[in-house]
């Protein structure tokens, strides 16, 4: 059977930038191939039937790397930690292919641990196993949460044996393939500016349009509305980490994609609790990229991003797309909440109050955050709207004593408050929306570690797959194990 990777039409779009943005590499040669994770959804998206494609057909394209296509490793540069760096650029992958999905737009794919490149400096070029699990688990949490994020293809272990200081060493390696818009990235401009060519941003930038703007293209106007949509596009994906209780951890603006998509996951963390300074990355010394910081952060990159943008458009259409962040992230972040909390919409400025009393309960008393709106929804019923001391007195949940009391009580007169406007079929459609934002089942750091144990030791990978269907299903629930999501 013919491998339907090998014959998709992939679209040279990047290739055809030239040189100028681009190296062309080749991947390296494994050991052993052996495939660790597929994910049969994307290949449904491109229009392949996946019962068509079997595993080896992915290890043919995404192992061994069968293709007569150029890989090309992109150049960019990078703030990181705010400290500006000349010297990145893709050091461990390349962009493989772009194709096509059923919804017309184009998407990458782009490898990562495929071997080394002009970019890789001292590095092997090299992924580690654990690294790539804990990104397959990233991408299909978030997906099922609802952000907007790039997803893993396929994840293939390759058989080397890899020194990393932050792991236990050697560990095993591994290639994987990220399905995402694009992973041309706000330090991909920043190069540009770096080497002083304007003709270069422009060029790219007419690309950019091009592919993710195509709406703005005949606009006279493109570049400043593409500018102010990317704004957007960015305060929303971080309402959307706010809410789903999200810390990426690493927010260089070589990390920031110029689709306003969330990718490459490193040092992530789903939070325990609701703690403003909580960092994901144990090398984050000053709490820089810390879960409170990530509006903050994100709108200083965008800010960053102004420097070379500005070789072409104006400046003051910049700093006009730029004052729409704040709005679109609050107002993005005040209604994902509202829908955690099961309401379709509440009035303003009561439930900015509403919100204020939400928060206050979380961060001062002992609740989980994926734990409280998961109690909330498990325990949701008709008799809320008679009793409001009924409200959220799950088991479960701590006991409230003293001054901490005092959060819950006024949290819970004012939910009643407002379920009291609702009808019963309001309640009904109130009961499934609670269900439909909240995941009762969310990986913390604990649960994604408790994994790699029983892989490392004994080669055990149910434990994986039964928490992708865990992540897959929303429940914590034991679960069919699976090698595809």
């Amino acid at each position: 059977m013919a491998n339907p990777f090998l014959f998709l039409e992939y679209e040279p779009a990047f290739e055809t930038l030239g040189s100028d943005y681009y190296d062309q590499v080749s991947a390296a040669e494994f050991p052993f191939h052996i495939l660790r994770f597929r994910n049969d959804e994307i290949l449904t998206q491109l229009g392949v039937d996946p019962q068509s494609v079997t595993d080896d057909h992915f290890i043919e394209a995404f192992g061994k790397f069968e293709s007569v296509r150029p890989a090309l490793a992109m150049c960019y540069h990078g703030y990181q930690f705010g400290e500006y760096n000349p010297q990145l650029g893709d050091g461990r992958g390349f962009l493989y292919g772009q194709v096509r999905g059923t919804n017309g737009e184009l998407y990458d794919f782009g490898t990562k641990g495929s071997g080394q490149t002009p970019y890789s400096r001292n590095a092997d070029g090299r992924l580690t196993l654990k690294g790539g699990i804990r990104e397959v688990i990233a991408a299909e949490t978030l997906h099922r949460m609802g952000v907007k994020t790039s997803r893993t293809l396929s994840l293939i272990e390759t058989g080397e044996k890899l020194y990393r200081s932050d792991e236990p060493s050697p560990t095993r390696s591994a290639v994987m393939v990220r399905f995402s818009r694009s992973h041309i990235r706000f330090g991909t401009f920043e190069r540009l500016h770096y080497f002083g060519r304007a003709d270069l941003v422009e060029n790219l930038l007419n690309h950019v349009i091009k592919y993710y703007y195509p709406h703005f293209q005949n606009d006279r106007d493109c570049y400043a509305l593409f500018y102010a949509e990317l704004v957007q596009r960015v305060a929303t994906l971080v309402a959307q980490w706010m809410a789903a209780g999200f810390c990426h951890g690493v927010l260089n603006t070589d990390n920031m994609s110029i689709t306003g998509e969330s990718f490459d996951y490193g040092p992530y963390a789903f939070i325990p609790s609701y703690n403003p300074r909580f960092t994901a990355a144990y090398f984050d010394h000053s709490g820089l990229y810390c879960y409170a910081n990530q509006p903050w952060v994100c709108k200083g990159n965008l800010e960053r991003l102004q420097q070379p943008l500005s070789m072409v458009i104006d400046p003051k259409d910049l700093e006009t797309g730029l004052d729409l962040f704040d709005s679109q992230f609050q107002e993005t972040y005040r209604q994902l909440m509202v829908n955690k909390l099961g309401f379709e919409q509440l009035p303003r400025p009561e439930s900015e109050e509403f919100l204020k009393l939400t928060v206050n309960l979380l961060k001062n008393n002992d609740l989980g955050y994926h734990n409280f709106f998961s109690l909330l929804t498990q325990g949701f019923c008709q008799q809320w709207q008679e009793d409001s001391t009924l409200i959220c007195q799950a088991e479960g949940l701590p006991e409230f004593e003293g001054w901490r009391k005092s959060y819950l009580e006024s949290w819970q007169q004012l939910y009643h408050h407002y379920l009291q406007t609702l009808s019963p079929t309001e309640m009904q459609e109130m009961k499934a929306r609670l269900q439909q934002h909240n995941p009762s089942f969310v990986p913390l750091r604990a649960e994604i570690e408790a994994i790699w144990e029983p892989i490392i030791v004994e080669d055990n990978w149910e434990p994986f797959y039964t928490l992708l269907q865990q992540v897959k299903q929303g429940t914590k629930q034991e679960a069919e194990t699976k090698r595809t999501t």
